[in-house]
């Protein structure tokens, strides 16, 4: 058997729009399952993400603190963000969020992993890319960060630490979580079977 997720949409009977919120909208559709029967769902409908994974050449991973409302915290996470630019390939919205975030510029870049970030009440995608061969964004091109991301944190922490601190608990957002791990699992396998991504391309 190959572990693989099975695509396949079941029919929708109906859809609406139930709130068009700034970011993601809130819909409700009728599904049909078949012989298990007819529902209704209710679920967010969000644009994707990408998160990006940097390491630099003593293997330590760039980490940015950010507050984050809705669960009222700061919280460790890779460079993230919204594929919120029409036609943007998606490691091209990567190397933006890390110049935007982490003023930093990767020479080179795989496929680390995707996951789906709540699929019993989203439809969100996130790609999280691992970035390597860093350097900084020149200080006169720097990105003004503003509102959660005014004066936001960031630091290099070797991917052992990072590791640790998942799966203590101590580091908990999704991405962060996901990427770190994903790429602890990689270096196992000596960086083989990522594929590469080009941002130019």
């Amino acid at each position: 058997m190959t572990l693989r997720d099975v695509p396949g949409r079941r029919p929708v009977l109906s859809h609406e729009l139930l709130h068009a919120g700034m970011i993601w909208d809130l819909v409700r559709e009728t599904v049909d399952l078949g012989e298990a029967g007819v529902v209704r769902r209710e679920y967010v409908r969000h644009p994707g993400a990408v998160a990006v994974l940097a390491l630099d050449e003593a293997e330590r991973v760039l980490l940015v603190r950010q507050y984050r409302h809705p669960v009222g915290a700061e919280l460790w996470e890779l460079p993230a963000g919204l594929l919120d630019v029409p036609g943007e390939p998606h490691v091209a919205a990567a190397a933006r969020e890390l110049a935007e975030e982490a003023d930093l510029v990767a020479g080179s870049w795989w496929h680390l992993v995707d996951y789906l970030a709540s699929p019993g009440g989203s439809d969100e995608v996130v790609r999280v890319y691992l970035a390597r061969d860093l350097t900084d964004v020149p200080q006169g091109d720097r990105h003004v960060r503003t509102h959660e991301e005014h004066g936001m944190v960031a630091e290099r922490v070797p991917l052992d630490d990072a590791v640790t601190a998942v799966l203590d608990g101590r580091v908990r957002n999704p991405s962060a979580v996901i990427g770190v791990l994903a790429a602890a699992a990689a270096r196992t396998r000596g960086w083989t079977g990522l594929p590469r991504a080009d941002v130019d391309a």
